[in-house]
């Protein structure tokens, strides 16, 4: 164990009367893309942080360096100690299974993860009397294909995988802490992140998988038409979110939305318009080649902001210039990488 026992915060202790260092900090998943740029904005707010990753998709090299790693699966019950000797003021849970693909490959794998890993940290927030969970959620896979773009919180629930069932399940879990046991958390509802540090393996890493096809100077592969859209959001205004979301005062609304905030732009871009962006980025058009439409992938999800916009989060990058700084990131990472 890499953790020093401290004595655990009391119960009943206001989230909003700890500042700067005093706060501590658990962030889940640290070790993973957007997990470490969280990690490294409370770290550079002055909180003192945590970080709980096995390292499966991860990688250590993510970790703040002022950052107390712990290698360990969220399951362990060693992580339900953790959180009751440190005594964290506050939880963020990065940590989950989710490729889509691997979820309707395996149900029971991604349930253990995101269902059972979740409730193993949450009840050693309970434990502790942690003050607030940060959940990260879905904006896309929990509301499916939705009725209105850009879609608000209150639209209706239509997951349509095991992954975007475990998401919704974790707010409903959470939902019941709250009722039951007092523990406060936020939902946020994530549209398609994008940035430094994203694995080009996983689905949601287009923009990854595009860059290094064009250093490459390879077609881009496009599934369907390229029509269908997404909204972009850049990972550093994604961690700034989970700041605001770690601060927020918290409405006395009940019901699964009124904890839940969509994390976006509001702006639709489609599969096309983003290899053209990344295309002049680059300064080369290999071109482009089309594969038969995934099964079951979403036409369109875009994501209304409103909710958080009120609380003082907005976007600070545009799609072309975000995209113009990840495609020069990857390249000098790339170009930096040791060869043979």
């Amino acid at each position: 164990m890499r953790w020093r026992p401290v004595r655990p915060q009391r119960k009943g202790r206001s989230l909003e009367t700890i500042s700067g260092s005093s706060r501590r900090v658990l962030v889940t998943g640290g070790a993973g893309f957007v997990g470490s740029h969280t990690a490294d904005a409370h770290i550079a707010r002055g909180d003192r942080v945590w970080v709980i990753d096995d390292l499966s998709s991860g990688r250590l090299s993510n970790v703040p360096a002022d950052a107390e790693f712990v290698r360990m699966d969220i399951a362990d019950p060693r992580a339900r100690e953790l959180i009751r000797d440190v005594g964290f003021d506050l939880i963020n849970h990065h940590a989950a299974q989710i490729d889509v693909r691997v979820s309707v490959a395996d149900p029971v794998a991604d349930a253990a993860v995101n269902i059972a890993g979740l409730l193993n940290i949450l009840e050693g927030a309970r434990a502790a009397g942690t003050r607030r969970v940060v959940f990260v959620s879905s904006g896309g896979v929990v509301y499916g294909e939705p009725d209105a773009n850009p879609t608000p919180e209150s639209a209706a629930k239509r997951p349509l995988s095991p992954y975007g069932v475990s998401k919704l399940a974790g707010e409903y879990y959470l939902g019941y802490y709250r009722a039951v046991h007092g523990l406060e958390y936020v939902a946020l509802r994530y549209g398609n992140v994008y940035g430094p540090r994203q694995d080009p393996s996983g689905e949601a890493g287009v923009v990854a998988i595009f860059s290094n096809r064009l250093i490459e100077r390879e077609p881009l592969i496009i599934y369907g038409d390229g029509e269908q859209t997404r909204d972009y959001i850049h990972v550093e205004d994604v961690a700034r979110a989970n700041l605001v979301a770690a601060d927020m005062p918290l409405e006395d609304g009940e019901g699964l939305d009124a904890r839940a905030y969509n994390v976006g732009t509001e702006v639709a871009t489609s599969v096309n318009t983003l290899a053209a962006i990344l295309e002049e980025a680059a300064g080369v058009r290999p071109g482009r080649a089309h594969r038969a439409a995934r099964p079951g992938e979403l036409r369109r999800s875009v994501l209304a902001t409103g909710r958080l916009r009120a609380m003082g989060w907005s976007p600070r990058h545009s799609l072309a210039d975000g995209l113009a700084r990840t495609f020069c990131d990857i390249a000098s990472s790339r170009a930096a990488a040791p060869t043979g």
